[in-house]
């Protein structure tokens, strides 16, 4: 059995779970989240606990137990509280600017770099204009957004400078001098 697949998952209050044959549906005060599960598993809900369980022990099926539970539980969590993965910008004259649904980044490039943030997904600045935090009900949205924008400009391994996540630790290389 699945370590992370057993485990029932509790609904908070607000948020509203249907079930329509692979569909699974959450609807809570931050938005509404739906997604198709595999028909190997079985997916119940009973008293506002939900449930995951599959039928057979094949490698699929053990490795499909867990991930359906976790992508449930990620769904509830979203439409309750929200998500947020914060950025930061490093370097001198680096820095970003929110427009609507637009973020422009200056990243010592010869040009701006634009950004086009995806529905569901929110943005706001610092007024340094170096720290970037992103908003959003979709956990699996709102990290590939997260990793997009880190690639405009990764960190530098010798200088520092780009953009990384907020708990990114970067350990940085010695250059060519060695000392």
């Amino acid at each position: 059995m699945s370590r992370v697949g057993k485990n029932p998952i509790d609904v908070p209050e607000g948020v509203d779970i249907k079930l329509t044959g692979n569909l699974v549906t959450v609807k809570g005060p931050k938005g509404e989240l739906k997604w198709n599960f595999r028909e190997e598993m079985k997916v119940s809900l009973k008293d506002k606990v939900v449930t995951v369980e599959r039928d057979s022990e094949s490698k699929l099926d053990r490795s499909l137990h867990g991930t359906t539970r976790s992508i449930i539980a990620n769904m509830i969590t979203g439409t309750s509280s929200g998500y947020t993965r914060e950025l930061e910008i490093s370097g001198v004259g680096y820095r970003a600017q929110v427009q609507g649904q637009k973020i422009t980044f200056t990243l010592g490039y010869s040009h701006a770099v634009e950004f086009s943030l995806p529905d569901g997904i929110t943005a706001e600045v610092d007024k340094k204009q170096t720290n970037l935090t992103l908003h959003g009900i979709d956990k699996h949205l709102i990290g590939q957004v997260a990793a997009n924008i880190r690639m405009l400009r990764k960190p530098n391994v010798y200088k520092g400078k780009g953009i990384k996540y907020a708990e990114e630790r970067l350990k940085l290389k010695v250059g060519k001098s060695g000392k």
